[in-house]
């Protein structure tokens, strides 16, 4: 952030290089990060993607650092003592860094590169959350509950367990109630067809069954023998 601010600062000048030296920082320096900013701009207008500030909003630069600086995270240990949570390296903040005597140590800090002398320092630190290593490097890093976040993680499950157990005794009710529906009405059809067989007359309906080669006999008739006259003698 310490560098973000002498850019931004140096391009209200114009990047004039007598300014630089006024205040001692390196001309060649500001223009190779003028040349990285153009090469930035050109690739996000190369993939269609507008260049937006993030104003004074410096947590989104320090996300973005995060983000790609999380392999080279470390955490406090000690007063002014840091290790690193990957490799397990002891390391001090450098005597260079703006946080270095600021009278705060952060927890979490994201470093550039690692100074080896007597001892392990690491130069162009960064402020970090130690949410942000979860979030942004979950295959690292997780975040240990508390016993109260347990307890209500645990009865959130619980809540959602029986919620869904309701949901399906509802449904299952549900389901039960429209199949007892539907045995009634197939019943009630049933019984109406039964009731229109009956008053039709039987299975034939009062119809008469008539087969080929018989001759038709009214129903009502008896059989009489056919008289036969005397035969003379």
């Amino acid at each position: 952030l310490t560098l973000l601010n002498v850019y931004l600062r140096a391009k209200q000048f114009r990047f004039d290089p007598e300014w630089c030296a006024r205040h001692f920082i390196h001309a060649k320096g500001i223009r190779k990060a003028r040349e990285v900013h153009a090469q930035l701009v050109d690739l996000m207008k190369q993939q269609r993607l507008e260049p937006m500030s993030c104003g004074g909003s410096w947590d989104a630069v320090r996300k973005a650092i995060c983000s790609a600086y999380f392999c080279n995270s470390s955490k406090i240990k000690g007063i002014g003592e840091y290790i690193n949570m990957l490799s397990g390296i002891p390391s001090a903040l450098h005597p260079s860094s703006a946080l270095f005597g600021l009278g705060f140590t952060p927890d979490y800090v994201c470093y550039h590169e690692l100074i080896s002398t007597t001892k392990e320092y690491m130069s162009c630190v960064t402020s970090v959350e130690g949410e942000w290593l979860a979030e942004l490097g979950p295959m690292f890093f997780s975040i240990k509950e508390s016993f109260e976040a347990t307890l209500k993680r645990r009865q959130e499950k619980k809540l959602e367990k029986v919620k869904m157990e309701k949901q399906l005794v509802a449904k299952r009710k549900m389901r039960e109630e429209a199949d007892e529906k539907a045995k009634k009405d197939e019943e009630e059809e049933e019984k109406k067809r039964s009731a229109s067989f009956k008053r039709r007359g039987g299975s034939s309906g009062g119809l008469t069954m008539i087969t080929p080669g018989r001759r038709v006999t009214n129903k009502n008739s008896r059989f009489m023998p056919k008289k036969r006259g005397r035969i003379g003698m």
